[in-house]
């Protein structure tokens, strides 16, 4: 996905989009998006003042490599850099599925309001770029403090932003969403009223991910039998791979959550991130039998990562799942009407 602009800002980001696409460790692209920002934040005569010194590095959050890159994109050169991420690219595998084609969104996305990498704006201009008709935010619900889970306060700000912001952004759609910590007893960690305004609603445990599988059984159907749950996320809860290292399934059984899945017209994510690949391909397959609806979503918390989706459509397609089953491949109408149902 190369950027027309070259500039200084534009060059930074596309460098972190590469970084992330090709599961870059975070702090790398993290740090060419400070840049981007410190650089964003400059009026024109500093700007002047530090490419007339070649002086960038002496902005705090620029090193010597951003530095690089502005003072070449500065002088109307293609990064180095840039350049050689661009030669790297590689298609993400499953892109060239048909199950890929069809899809117009994603969501289950994340942005600096919670634990995400990037600005709202920057998430949904990429995926704008990617091709979407539309793209759900579902930052964390209150519980998940460490990932700065929003409060109702927090959250009813972040819709006034989206509103705004689907103004400029038009016809594309910026989903209202939330992903939203399923409690101990199966309730939705918001309030309900808040619940009821979103356009999607993303349920996940986050919490006592190894208890019994009876008592984990009961909490999910608990979720996916509330009206204001759309999509259940990551349903196992497991890390096969990464920096976080590897977590052990949840136990429940999959006949009676994906039952309730198909009975409440719940979808079930099909995860893309690498680490998850959650369901494993024996729990899709008991999905598939119980003719489950599904997204299929990055919940990517970097512009990159939303490039991810392939990954999940190849395992999909590997299952048996055609598009009519997916959600997240219906025009923007239906999907509302199914959200709002």
């Amino acid at each position: 996905m190369n950027l027309t602009d070259t500039g200084p800002s534009a060059a930074l980001r596309e460098i972190a989009y590469l970084l992330e696409r090709s599961r870059s460790e975070p702090r790398r692209p993290m740090a060419y998006r400070k840049a981007a920002d410190v650089y964003d934040a400059l009026d024109e005569d500093r700007r002047a003042q530090l490419a007339e010194r070649d002086s960038w590095s002496e902005l705090s959050g620029v090193g010597a490599k951003t530095a690089a890159v502005i003072a070449q994109a500065s002088a109307g050169r293609v990064p180095d850099t840039l350049a050689r991420l661009r030669e790297e690219d590689e298609p993400v595998p499953g892109d060239d599925t048909a199950l890929r084609a069809a899809l117009r969104g994603d969501l289950h996305t994340h942005s600096t309001w919670s634990d995400g990498g990037a600005s709202i704006e920057e998430m949904m201009r990429t995926a704008v770029r990617l091709g979407h008709d539309y793209c759900a935010l579902t930052d964390h619900s209150p519980r998940l403090t460490v990932a700065r889970g929003l409060s109702p306060e927090r959250l009813r700000e972040q819709l006034d932003v989206v509103e705004r912001l689907n103004e400029e952004l038009s016809p594309f759609r910026v989903l209202t969403g939330i992903e939203v910590d399923i409690l101990d007893d199966g309730s939705l960690d918001q309030e309900p009223e808040l619940l009821e305004r979103l356009d999607v609603v993303v349920a996940s445990v986050h919490s006592r991910l190894k208890d019994d599988a009876d008592t984990m059984t009961r909490r999910m159907v608990a979720a996916v039998a509330n009206p204001h749950t759309d999509v259940l996320g990551h349903v196992t809860g497991r890390l096969v791979e990464g920096s976080r290292g590897t977590r052990a399934e949840s136990a429940f059984n999959p006949e009676i959550v994906f039952e309730a899945c198909k009975q409440f017209d719940t979808a079930l994510e099909i995860n893309s991130r690498p680490e998850r690949r959650d369901p494993p391909s024996r729990l899709l397959d008991v999905a598939v039998e119980r003719r489950c609806l599904f997204s299929i979503d990055t919940d990517a918390h970097a512009p990159g990562q939303l490039s991810w989706q392939g990954l999940a459509c190849m395992r999909a397609e590997a299952a048996g799942i055609t598009a009519e089953r997916v959600v997240d491949t219906w025009p923007l109408d239906e999907l509302l009407a199914w959200t709002r149902r």
